[in-house]
């Protein structure tokens, strides 16, 4: 009989760390949160390795998150959705980059804020994009310009 009380008790007590963790987890995540604050959009060619749930960063800080990826069918391209914190006011020149985290790793939303008076405003759209670089085509025109030049 004192052995079920025992482990009873830390039974308990392993639900308790698993309830502790689980909140942690939830909040540490940003989880639930895309929807509030600032929703924007931004069209970008390409979007290689951005997802939804990457982060938008500026000056290397997380402000926000992609929230949605959606390919526009009459230009062809990607038309990416972000929430960003609502107490960030960016102006309406407000360009956005799409930047690697490392040579083998994913991407993310880098904005950089312009000069303009204006602000952006709930649902509107970021005109400054540039799309990912490839770093294979990157490698493949430094080769293919090599055997150019080795030619002349």
């Amino acid at each position: 009989m004192g052995n079920n009380i025992v482990e009873t008790i830390i039974g308990g007590v392993v639900l308790a760390f698993a309830t502790i963790f689980l909140i942690f987890a939830y909040r540490t995540a940003d989880i639930g949160t895309s929807g509030n604050g600032l929703n924007l959009t931004a069209r970008f060619d390409k979007v290689d390795g951005l997802q939804i749930g990457s982060d938008v960063r500026m000056s290397g800080i997380k402000v926000g998150t992609v929230v949605s990826q959606v390919l526009d069918t009459e230009t062809f391209q990607a038309v990416i959705g972000i929430s960003i914190k609502d107490t960030l006011s960016l102006p309406e020149d407000t360009s956005a980059k799409i930047a690697s985290e490392s040579l083998l790793g994913g991407s993310y939303l880098d904005l950089e804020p312009g000069g303009a008076e204006d602000l952006l405003e709930n649902g509107d759209e970021i005109t400054f994009t540039q799309s990912s670089v490839s770093l294979i085509d990157l490698i493949g025109q430094a080769i293919f310009s090599a055997n150019s030049d080795d030619e002349k």
